[in-house]
């Protein structure tokens, strides 16, 4: 670490984000991203997104593979909320979930994988209702 002024030792390295007043932008000591605290943080709440996304598939396939062969649908939920679908995607449940105005929510189970998705024709619907009270 470097510090300028008096006193500073030699071989002292500046910006690596470690002293007062950095602000944290710089590369901390051995950090070659380039990237600061900030997008750091950002970075680790994605990082927990995908590691929980990932978990919760690894236990629908899990829960999958603990039925006979024959019962296996490749569907349902997980954590007795999430839903999962592992089947082939079909244009008929793409429309369905992606785009459906007459749907109950604006959310809708993944078209494949685990979680869910925006089904954009209820909320085009839902523009269109506001915009037709204006």
């Amino acid at each position: 670490m470097r510090h300028d002024g008096p006193g500073a030792a030699p071989g002292d390295r500046a910006g690596t984000g470690t002293g007062p007043g950095t602000g944290g932008d710089e590369l901390e000591e051995g950090d070659m991203s380039g990237k600061g605290t900030a997008t750091k943080k950002r970075g680790g709440l994605m990082d927990l997104v995908r590691l929980i996304t990932l978990a919760l598939a690894a236990a629908a396939v899990a829960k999958e593979l603990r039925q006979p062969k024959e019962e296996r649908t490749w569907h349902g939920t997980v954590a007795m909320v999430v839903p999962y679908d592992f089947r082939v995607p079909t244009f008929e449940r793409a429309k369905e979930r992606l785009w459906n105005p007459d749907a109950p929510s604006v959310v809708s189970p993944r078209v494949f994988g685990v979680g869910w998705t925006l089904n954009v024709g209820k909320l085009w619907a839902y523009a269109q209702e506001k915009r037709a009270a204006h």
